[in-house]
């Protein structure tokens, strides 16, 4: 299965249903400590290979960065590595604080 491609909104429906997402982070600490998603994971993009055992391969993840390009890129990989339910959050953490939590800071 490729990577689905879902907005904010969808995302946030979707964390409380019947399959909900484990949202796994992949910006860097920093970003993280500004604005984050709770709850949420972060493995930071250039971690992930070497995290990637600690994750299930059966479990449904969302990849979420600042604008959807890092994520997109951890979701590829992950597919790659035989992860089959993955999701990338489309427009990232600023669309999110536009879409779903505008108490969410942009930078």
């Amino acid at each position: 299965m490729a990577v689905e491609y879902l907005s904010p909104a969808e995302v946030a429906a979707r964390l409380n249903g019947d399959t909900p997402l484990h949202i796994i982070d992949v910006r860097e600490p920093w970003e993280y400590g500004i604005a984050h998603i709770e709850p949420s994971e972060l493995i930071p993009l250039s971690t992930l290979p070497g995290r990637v055992q600690d994750l299930d391969p059966e479990r449904a993840y969302a990849l979420l960065c600042h604008h959807g390009m890092r994520s997109e890129m951890a979701a590829n990989w992950l597919a790659q590595q035989g992860f089959q339910r993955l999701v990338n959050i489309e427009g990232g953490i600023d669309a999110w604080s536009q879409v779903v939590n505008p108490d969410i800071p942009r930078y």
